[in-house]
């Protein structure tokens, strides 16, 4: 049926059936009660085309509920469905909580003897996606082909989303490859799935390459570098899309503010904020969520708590977001006034919720009261506390010098514990310099992570602490022996909008001389307020001044050198390391901010440091 004569039908049913206008423009289920009771009353409701139009009303409604059922309802009165029901159905069920319906209604149409066409299979193939069935994509692919429609650009198109989507990017490629007429949605469903797939690179090839771009395109490619832990690439590419007078919408601002939250680019992060306020984009949940979390994350707590107050709606995971950066920055107190509130609020703890609250009662040394909340979620809540929970504890009891309390409760668990439990006790061993205990844990993690590189570096470095040079030695041999490497320590600073990342050993900064001597300037005048290098986590292979020497060359050093450098009136200096502090560069930093009065906020792998005047937030509890 050809476009003009579909009008002119649906003109003349007008003029015969006055209640399709009203159903045009039906707002409400109660209207749409009437205006069907009245079709079936005058019989207009047995003709096909009136009932098909009902029926695409129903699937396509707007009237603020989902229609899909009573759609479903009004099909089974009808004796003689046609190809346009059949794909209002499909279409209907590719939406909804059960997209397998949408194979239900094809394999109906299919017995009836109703030949599909290029509008049944997008969204058939649609329904494949929204399952995430890689056979059930298959099993469409071959009803395409014996209907001939494997060259439909719409197929195709739908094609390479599904194939993206499941994982099959050889697939993907394949047809991608195939269609002769090329639009917006094929490329991005092709940016989509190398990104999912990983190769961000190739999906940045074809992103440069398209020669029109959506806003859904730009979404997807940033989007893509954030979930791939390209942050930078993610921030970056943003600052294109605003050079390319692209307005960035809510979904684009979340990847790009989460991707600040990661970098602990305070300054980049501020910006970005401001661009969603003068661009009046919705404050919804999920990008308020991802603003206070940022504002955690960079060490700003007091923006996070303003920002968070001021949020039209909250939900479980921006309460959660707002504890977690609490607990981050060791306001163990703050947080949990906030779990408290949220509780009152009438909102139910997740799973995450608690991880953040057990940390934050961690950071603190709130023992009893991590306890309580820990039994509060079988109590209370009714929920069973989960691996992570269980490490928390761990840590809870380590941290606070329980150890035996600690070990007991990992052997008393109801679940096998990972190696991530075991890592918390070895960590409250190196703190409290148990090495009896730190022995039998060790050895455990090393059986069952023998790749970690952690765990050795961990337990070598106890019994250097405890100048068990011996013991030391066989750690790091054996490390050697299975070929275990540890990750170089890095430490990120923002400048000007711009991250710069320093490693231990490397000298590729442009800066690099001129770093090194504000590093050695800065060690003179903090040795004369008393630093001596503290050489235990050091190397055990070398002697005390190449030990002393390369503690001097640790990352988050030379960034503060060049944090100092740069920084002309006295603002904080704000470091990101990916890991933990360790105890001579604790120390060296805590001199640095009394020594040049400036404040210092360290982010490691664990939690925050603000450094002010000789001393550190975490009262050298970490």
């Amino acid at each position: 049926m050809t476009g003009t004569s579909s009008s002119l039908i649906l003109q003349t049913l007008r003029l015969k059936n006055p209640k399709l206008v009203l159903l045009e423009n039906c707002s409400n289920i109660r209207d749409l009660n009437i205006i069907h009771a009245h079709m079936i009353r005058t019989l207009a409701f047995f003709d096909v085309f009136v009932a098909s139009r009902l029926i695409a009303f129903c699937i396509d409604a707007t009237i603020g509920t989902s229609l899909l059922d009573y759609a479903v309802r009004v099909f089974s009165q009808i004796q003689n469905s046609n190809l346009f029901i059949y794909n209002a159905l499909i279409r209907g069920c590719s939406s909804s909580e059960n997209p397998e319906n949408s194979f239900h209604y094809y394999i109906q149409s299919q017995r009836a003897g109703i030949l599909p066409d290029n509008l049944t299979f997008p969204f058939l193939v649609k329904s494949c996606a929204q399952l995430e069935s890689a056979a059930m994509a298959t099993q469409a692919h071959g009803q395409i082909i014996k209907h001939g429609f494997e060259n439909d650009v719409y197929v195709q198109n739908s094609l390479v989303h599904v194939y993206s989507t499941v994982g099959d990017i050889k697939a993907a490629s394949c047809i991608f490859h195939r269609i002769h007429r090329f639009d917006v949605i094929a490329w991005t469903s092709m940016i989509a799935g190398l990104n999912k797939c990983g190769d961000v690179e190739y999906a940045r090839e074809l992103f440069d390459r398209m020669p029109q771009k959506s806003l859904v395109t730009w979404s997807t490619m940033i989007g893509g570098y954030a979930g791939n832990n390209r942050f930078e690439e993610a921030v970056a590419l943003f600052q294109v899309l605003q050079e390319e007078g692209v307005v960035a919408n809510e979904v684009v601002m979340v990847s790009v503010i989460s991707s600040c939250a990661h970098l602990g680019a305070l300054e980049t992060g501020v910006k970005a904020h401001e661009y969603v306020i003068r661009n009046n984009l919705t404050m919804n949940v999920i990008l308020g969520t991802s603003i206070v979390d940022m504002y955690g994350k960079c060490g700003n707590i007091e923006k996070a708590i303003q920002v968070f107050e001021q949020l039209p709606e909250k939900d479980t995971l921006c309460w959660t977001a707002l504890i977690a950066g609490l607990a981050m920055q060791g306001y163990g107190q703050k947080a949990l006034q906030y779990f408290s509130e949220m509780v009152k609020a009438g909102f139910k703890p997740r799973d995450i919720t608690f991880t953040a609250v057990l940390a934050a009662c961690s950071h603190r040394g709130l023992v009893e009261r991590g306890l309580e909340i820990f039994q509060s979620m079988k109590r209370v809540y009714c929920m069973e506390p989960r691996l992570e929970h269980y490490g928390c504890m761990v840590d809870l009891l380590g941290r606070a010098g329980k150890l035996e309390e600690a070990e007991k409760f990992v052997l008393e668990m109801p679940v096998k514990p990972n190696a991530a439990v075991w890592g918390a006790l070895l960590g409250g061993c190196r703190i409290h310099k148990n090495v009896e205990l730190a022995e039998r844990v060790g050895k455990i993690l090393i059986q069952l992570q023998p790749e970690h590189s952690g765990y050795y570096v961990l337990l070598s470095n106890i019994y250097a602490r405890t100048n068990k040079w011996e013991n030391a030695s066989i750690v790091r041999r054996m490390m050697k022996d299975r070929g275990v490497r540890k990750p170089p320590g890095f430490s990120l600073i923002e400048m000007d909008g711009k991250i710069h990342e320093f490693t231990v050993g490397d000298k590729s900064h442009p800066e690099i001389e001129q770093i090194e001597r504000t590093w050695e300037d800065i060690l003179q005048k903090i040795r004369l307020a008393g630093y001596v290098g503290s050489t235990g986590d050091a190397l055990f292979d070398i002697d005390e001044e190449e030990k002393e020497d390369a503690l001097h060359r640790h990352s988050e050093k030379l960034a503060i050198a060049y944090g100092i450098l740069k920084t002309q009136a006295r603002i904080p200096i704000r470091i990101v390391k990916n890991l933990r502090v360790c105890e001579d560069c604790h120390t060296a930093t805590k001199l640095i901010s009394k020594v040049f009065k400036v404040d210092l906020i360290v982010r490691d792998r664990n939690r925050f440091h603000h450094f002010k005047e000789g001393l550190c937030s975490c009262m050298d509890y970490w």
